[in-house]
């Protein structure tokens, strides 16, 4: 039976709806790839500091247990990230390499636009953190053309 008092959501409120929705999926799939990328930056950064890195290490930077590194070692292998034996070292792929440089060139356009703004340092670390897996390139575009002043 029909509600004679319902009313059906205008074509603007439909799209509205829609939009939002793909806002919360596109944050969701961010959600999702966000472990890949702070991973294969991490693992980056310490072949670059050490010459190697070792899931141990990866535990201790990441402040998880050693099974949860593994496991996610795991998923990022079948990604086609990383190679890895066991209780060895992990390495990048090529695909693990430019995912980690991508990451990291988003990390220091958010945190230069952060520090431009007048946020501390600390702060703006932390916060570039999270905002450079969940910001589109558009606006990351922007980002960058404010804080070159161009």
């Amino acid at each position: 039976m029909d509600d004679d008092n319902s009313e059906k959501a205008s074509p603007v409120e439909a799209r509205a709806v829609e939009s939002r929705a793909e806002a919360f999926q596109g944050v969701r799939d961010a959600r999702r790839s966000e472990v890949a990328e702070d991973y294969v930056e991490l693992i980056a950064d310490l072949m670059l500091e050490q010459g190697e890195a070792r899931p141990v290490d990866i535990a201790a930077r990441m402040g998880v247990t050693p099974p949860t590194v593994a496991k996610t070692l795991d998923r990022l292998a079948r990604d086609g990230l990383v190679t890895r034996a066991r209780y060895r070292s992990v390495f990048l792929t090529e695909e693990g390499r430019a995912l980690a440089e991508e990451c990291r060139h988003r990390h220091e356009i958010v945190l230069r636009f952060l520090l431009k703004l007048g946020l501390d340092p600390e702060t703006a670390e932390r916060d570039a953190e999270g905002i450079e897996h969940h910001v589109s390139e558009k606006t990351l575009k922007l980002f960058e053309e404010f804080v070159s002043g161009s």
